[in-house]
């Protein structure tokens, strides 16, 4: 690996000029790729590569192809209405796309067949009238290929497109239950429903043809939808909002049957996060649905399932389940389970393994699978039997990196698509047990905007406090022509979740280089509720916001103070978002605010007595120890409430909170701004109509950084301005 890395590198750094820095607008224009998509030989792999220009203020996209022999890497099409590719049909390189528009025009799309080395050759193969995406296809015995999409959908099963609805008069909304809205986006009556459909052979002779032309394939009938009209104390909806996607359910390999997952129907949406994997044959519909993991099926599994996969010849399930029935963080169990309603023998595999994976793909021959897990600030790749017993521990085949996306080859080596705090994308692959066996693709050695970055910016720590005895992680995030005998001022982040982490990984919202490049040393900590130390590390959060992880940022602060000498605590400031942002909050009542210049609160809580503004109730449930029924002022609400030590704000605070965070509502960062005003604290509030928890436009992350950082640098003394404002 190290003399594929230096070649590779030799030959990039004659290409690229170092850059003295990594900027916002560097990061934000700099190529977004996608998940590398192999062949089904394992010759060659296309991915998607979108830029920014701030100049024409557009995005473009073009698909770029690797030849998996060579490693060379040429243009695959320039044509960006190709939203979606799958390989199915008689070749290696038959594929099936589609494209984001259709010739009617009315919000629909296409769906083309064609040859991937002649794209011109396309077929129009169907013009479905709505905006289906998530395309899965296989092909069957006969000829046929049977494919799955998803789209929204009516209560009576047809799919719904904004574009063709009629406009009602009123635009009233009427609820007579809980969960009214989700993330950013208002429920209505209308739901996300798998839908199937098959195109059927021309010829009918059963036989394959190597023929792309526009009469070897066409659409047979209406599509199937599955899911719509599966109801209870609630109606199924796969794949679930808002980030549901086609990971939610998957075709056998000859399309003869479906998998889908569902919030439980039995349950309330917004108290619990139990959901339910469905089989159902391709022929069949919503009302030949079976459930595979209803609660009671497999002991003390009651909670969320995630990403149900058929093996390769399509005779087990694999999927992932939590066993706590309102627990969103809960800890993944691996299971498996045959593809047979009829006898599903569901059996746990690995079941003690204290990781949580959520992501997995089958072996080749099917018996053992890939899963990805947190792991020690990485997100590391694992092999396992499915035969492991409850005691097997896995061993990592990968180290850096976090996987957006792995496929085994035909040949059994593994194609991952990472990222990693250095480089937004690396592609390579690995074989079994852990060698890289080709590097395809590192960002930091290609693209301009990210040229220098490399793991000399990067190191960790590990620190102790009083909170756990498990020994606490943090990362250090070093600026361009970092130097020991020099000292930077410290800027601070803390993680959202509050369960989750920092990893090495790639960010375009929170991004720990051009945090650094601004001439800071990073230090990012994973105190208390950080995923990847095991499970009790993360559930102990839970009744304990204001006191476990404070500790651990306290400790973390000090050791940093006492054991960096480059690293200027005096000048240092902090900044956090969502569970981060509640933090920021809480520091700034306490003795921690103090020991810096400014604040920056993202999206955070400022009352916790409104947390019952929030959509997930099952989230602050489980985090607060219970409902807000009956509270008083020894319950947790109140006990880490930030707002009860509004008498000790005195830190410069920056505050940004968005409209269409339905999770934090925009009421909660007006509230701390007004309240910092009133005060004559010196503070700013940033706010975007547009955007939800996260900023996600280009354009307004520009401003996001332009604005956080004119006011950190201005007290942190890096800009020398004369004012923050």
């Amino acid at each position: 690996m190290k003399s594929i890395s230096k070649r590779i590198a030799t030959v990039a750094l004659a290409i690229l000029p170092l850059v003295n820095a990594i900027t916002p607008e560097g990061m934000l224009a700099a190529p977004r790729r996608g998940v590398a998509l192999a062949n089904p030989s394992g010759d060659f792999a296309i991915y998607t590569s979108t830029n920014y220009s701030f100049e024409e203020h557009e995005a473009t996209t073009v698909w770029e192809q690797i030849n998996l022999k060579s490693g060379a890497i040429s243009t695959w099409t320039t044509d960006s209405n190709i939203s979606e590719v799958v390989f199915v049909g008689p070749s290696n390189t038959s594929i099936l796309y589609i494209n984001s528009t259709n010739e009617e025009g009315d919000g629909g799309v296409s769906m083309y067949y064609a040859d991937a080395a002649n794209l011109a050759g396309a077929s129009l193969v169907a013009s479905l009238p709505a905006p289906f995406s998530g395309l899965k296809a296989a092909s069957t015995k006969s000829g046929d290929i049977h494919f799955l999409v998803y789209a929204m959908a009516y209560p009576n099963g047809t799919a719904y497109n904004e574009d063709l609805a009629d406009t009602p008069a009123s635009t009233a909304r009427i609820y007579t239950d809980i969960y009214v809205r989700h993330w950013d986006t208002y429920l209505t009556a209308e739901r996300n429903a798998v839908f199937g459909g098959v195109l059927a052979k021309s010829n009918s002779t059963g036989t394959y043809s190597n023929s792309s032309s526009s009469s070897s394939y066409t659409l047979r009938g209406e599509l199937t939808n599955y899911v719509t009209g599966i109801c209870n104390a609630t109606c199924a909806e796969s794949p679930v909002q808002p980030f549901g996607g086609s990971e939610d359910y998957d075709i056998s390999p000859d399309g003869s049957q479906v998998v889908f997952l569902t919030k439980n129907i039995d349950l309330p949406l917004a108290n619990y996060t139990s959901s339910q994997i469905y089989w159902v044959p391709f022929s069949g519909s919503a009302n030949d649905s079976v459930p595979i993991n209803p609660i009671g099926a497999t002991p003390g599994a009651e909670g969320a399932s995630a990403t149900p996969t058929f093996s390769k010849d399509g005779s087990k399930i694999a999927y992932f389940q939590m066993n706590g029935i309102s627990y969103e963080s809960d800890r993944n169990i691996i299971y498996v389970a045959n593809a047979d309603p009829t006898n599903l023998d569901i059996k746990s595999v690995a079941g003690d393994w204290d990781r949580s994976p959520d992501v997995l793909v089958w072996a080749n021959d099917g018996k053992a699978l890939y899963v990805a897990a947190p792991d020690l600030g990485r997100e590391r790749v694992f092999p396992v039997p499915i035969d492991a017993a409850a005691d097997y521990k896995p061993t990592n085949i990968t180290n850096e990196g976090v996987p957006a996306g792995m496929q085994v080859l035909a040949n059994g080596q593994i194609l991952i698509s990472d990222s990693k705090i250095w480089s937004s994308r690396d592609i390579y692959t690995v074989n079994q047990v852990g060698d890289v066996t080709k590097i395809y693709l590192q960002a930091n050695l290609v693209d301009p905007a990210l040229s220098g970055l490399g793991p000399q910016d990067v190191s960790e720590f590990y620190f102790t406090s009083n909170s756990t005895e498990t020994a606490l992680q943090s990362w250090i995030i070093y600026p361009t022509n970092f130097s020991k005998s020099e000292t930077y001022p410290l800027a601070f982040l803390v993680h959202g979740g509050p369960q989750g982490g920092f990893y090495n990984s790639w960010s375009t919202r929170w991004n720990y280089r051009v945090w650094s490049d601004q001439g800071y040393v990073v230090i990012a900590p994973n105190p208390t509720a950080s995923s990847g130390w095991g499970q009790n590390l993360t559930d102990a959060i839970s009744r304990h916001w204001g006191d476990y992880p404070y500790w651990d940022l306290v400790h973390a602060w000090d050791y940093v103070n006492s054991s960096l000498p480059y690293v200027d605590t005096v000048r240092g400031i902090s900044a956090g978002a969502s569970f981060g942002g509640y933090m920021e909050n809480w520091i700034q009542g306490h003795e921690l605010g103090r020991r810096f210049n400014a604040l920056v609160t993202h999206d955070g809580v400022t009352n916790s007595l409104s947390d019952y503004a929030s959509e997930e109730l099952w989230f602050i449930d489980h985090d607060f120890g219970g409902t807000f029924t009956s509270p008083n002022e020894t319950s947790t609400y109140y006990r880490w409430n930030p707002i009860a030590y509004y008498e000790n704000w005195a830190t410069p605070h920056f505050v940004v909170h968005n409209d269409l965070d339905y999770r934090l509502p925009v009421s909660e960062g007006i509230m701390l701004f007004n309240m910092l005003q009133v005060k004559g604290v010196p503070s700013k509030f940033l706010n975007f109509p547009d955007e939800n928890h996260w900023v996600l436009d280009r354009e307004n992350s520009r401003v996001w950084h332009r604005e956080i950082f004119k006011w950190i640098n201005y007290y942190s003394g890096l800009s020398g301005a004369d004012s923050p404002y």
